[in-house]
């Protein structure tokens, strides 16, 4: 992987955790005036993994320019390895059932390889 499509896949999850950042408060004030139950905030959350990573992936396949669905997913997957490895450490350890693990990667993937497809 030549130093341009690091560069690439870099911004693309800036991008992407910039935006996740602005939904996650917009979700937090969402949740403080509305008292918004765990179904929707889990909802909500998932929304914004799937927004996040379709743009990310646009991004990435945008700058490739050729392989875009690889590109795409690429970024989906860097965008869940660096929430995976946060949450780890902000839990001290894995939480959550390995289930749910699985299916934050597909959203992110999947998303991801949607977005690169789509640019």
């Amino acid at each position: 992987m030549g130093n341009s499509k690091v560069k690439i896949l870099l911004r693309s999850m800036l991008v992407s955790y910039i935006l996740t950042g602005i939904l996650l408060i917009t979700l937090a004030f969402l949740l403080y005036k509305f008292r918004l139950g765990e179904k929707q905030v889990t909802t909500a959350v998932y929304g914004i993994y799937v927004l996040t990573c379709l743009l990310g992936g646009w991004l990435a396949g945008k700058g490739a320019r050729q392989k875009r669905f690889f590109w795409g997913m690429a970024a989906g997957c860097c965008y869940f390895l660096l929430l995976f490895a946060m949450s780890c450490l902000m839990q001290k350890g894995l939480t959550g059932n390995l289930q749910q693990v699985a299916a934050v990667l597909g959203i992110c993937a999947g998303s991801g390889m949607i977005g690169g497809m789509a640019s």
